[in-house]
């Protein structure tokens, strides 16, 4: 705890963060992952336009509540936690929801779907056997996929031509390699971390601990 400040805290990394769980960019997570929930309604009752408009709001929420949080200067402890927990609620809910609207479509694009989620699965549990927690690295890449997830997502539900399910198979092999790279940064770091740029950033840290030795 800093004894400067009594609601602040340095951690592993030697980050300072607030403990306040109630934060502006808190609250924009929790409201992500309320609005996932809403997500498979729309979708059980067959509003894809909806849902389509709905999960574009709560993706463009995950872009702002970062940019929240620095701008405030609200990065919390808990920030990095909740973003993972809304960003797995509204990919499951893209997923859940894409299924009940266009499960023909996706039973075709298995081969592409299957590694992204096998590697979250592995990433993710990897993250819980060392550090008994949920990474949340929000790498580069993570951020990269973002974007491409959001875009083939739309370019699937929207049903735009011919060439609707590239961009949604390149942002599949995207976050499968952004998985890899996680998994990569887990096995890697001694400690649990949050916010970490790419995998380089620990090697050049292990590298400038090894020639301090």
């Amino acid at each position: 705890m800093n004894k400067m400040n009594p609601n602040r805290q340095i951690t592993a990394d030697g980050d300072q963060r607030t403990d306040r769980l109630v934060t502006i960019p808190n609250i924009i997570c929790v409201l992500r992952l309320l609005g996932s929930v809403v997500l498979v309604v729309l979708a059980a009752t067959g509003n894809s336009t909806a849902f389509v408009w709905l999960f574009v709001a709560l993706a463009m929420s995950d872009w702002v509540d970062g940019k929240l949080a620095r701008l405030l200067n609200q990065r919390s402890v808990w920030g990095p936690r909740l973003d993972s927990w809304a960003d797995a609620g509204l990919y499951l809910a893209l997923l859940i929801g894409s299924i009940m609207l266009h499960g023909d479509t996706l039973r075709s694009e298995l081969t592409w779907i299957l590694p992204a989620l096998g590697s979250y699965a592995l990433s993710t549990g990897a993250g819980f056997w060392k550090y008994r927690r949920w990474p949340s690295y929000h790498t580069r890449a993570a951020k990269t996929s973002w974007f491409l997830i959001l875009v083939g997502a739309v370019c699937m539900l929207g049903q735009w031509g011919q060439w609707e399910l590239w961009p949604l198979r390149v942002a599949l092999v995207a976050i499968t390699l952004t998985n890899l790279e996680a998994l990569l940064i887990t096995i890697l770091s001694p400690h649990w971390r949050a916010d970490i740029e790419t995998v380089l950033t620990i090697l050049r840290e292990r590298k400038r601990a090894r020639s301090k030795m």
